[in-house]
């Protein structure tokens, strides 16, 4: 069987090779080596990455293909559909649940919206004029982070490897995503985790950016967002694992 070295696998798949040799770190693409320490791979590479990427594209994390690759490399179909179907149910109700939390997060936006519209009072914020949260409900967290149901969020994501799954060109518009974001944000805070972005309180740029939270996060594991709306303003959290600094930075404006 003719072996493919690293360059040619990533070009017959599509895969960049910083993402082959990421695979192979995470135990998901095991590779040889040649006498002079390059990597080489099997013919069967080809389609055990294009099991990993179908399995990517329904969002599952990196430990479960793992494991579903163990099953894969049996050759029994049947045996991979058994594993599979809770993997999915899983996905299912994370993705119910964030909608729920997201539905929530818009009503109350429209809430402070509506409040914010009728006419201020002479003069300062007073106890009626809906600028204080004193006569509005408490902030609405919406937390989007990878966890396994009965998983504590926190553990999901410190314990995640900080890598993340997308390719050149979508890093880099991802990249661009977050910095036309961040560039509206009002204030910076470091935290110890992470960073603190305040936003204005508009539901189109909440909208926006939960919806860029979610999708971070299904690339990268070790990312762990939370929004708090409040009348004033809009916050994004987001914390991360200490060696994922320099990628908070570049993402979020981290001041630290």
């Amino acid at each position: 069987m003719t072996s493919l070295r690293i360059s040619q696998l990533a070009t017959r798949t599509g895969v960049p090779a910083t993402t082959l040799r990421f695979y192979e770190t995470a135990g998901l693409l095991p590779a040889d080596r040649t006498t002079a320490g390059y990597r080489v791979y099997g013919q069967d590479a080809v389609e055990r990455l294009a099991f990993i990427s179908s399995a990517k594209v329904l969002g599952l994390p990196l430990e479960e293909i793992r494991d579903l690759l163990d099953v894969w490399e049996q050759g029994v179909c049947a045996a991979v559909r058994a594993r599979m179907r809770p993997l999915v149910a899983d996905r299912i109700a994370d993705a119910d649940r964030r909608q729920a939390e997201l539905a929530a997060f818009s009503a109350r936006l429209a809430r402070v919206q509506e409040q914010l519209s009728t006419p201020a009072p002479a003069g300062g914020c007073g106890p009626d004029c809906g600028c204080t949260t004193a006569t509005a409900p408490g902030p609405v967290p919406v937390t989007l982070s990878r966890s396994r149901p009965g998983e504590a969020s926190a553990a999901a994501w410190r314990d995640a490897p900080v890598a993340c799954t997308l390719d050149g060109s979508a890093l880099g518009e991802r990249i661009a995503q977050w910095q036309r974001i961040t560039a509206r944000a009002t204030d910076r805070r470091d935290t110890a985790d992470g960073v603190t972005l305040s936003f204005p309180a508009t539901p189109e740029l909440a909208a926006e950016v939960a919806a860029l939270a979610a999708a971070e996060q299904d690339c990268c594991a070790f990312f762990d967002f939370t929004l708090h709306l409040t009348p004033a303003a809009l916050e994004l959290t987001v914390r991360a694992p200490e060696t994922a600094g320099t990628l908070v930075a570049e993402l979020f404006g981290a001041t630290g």
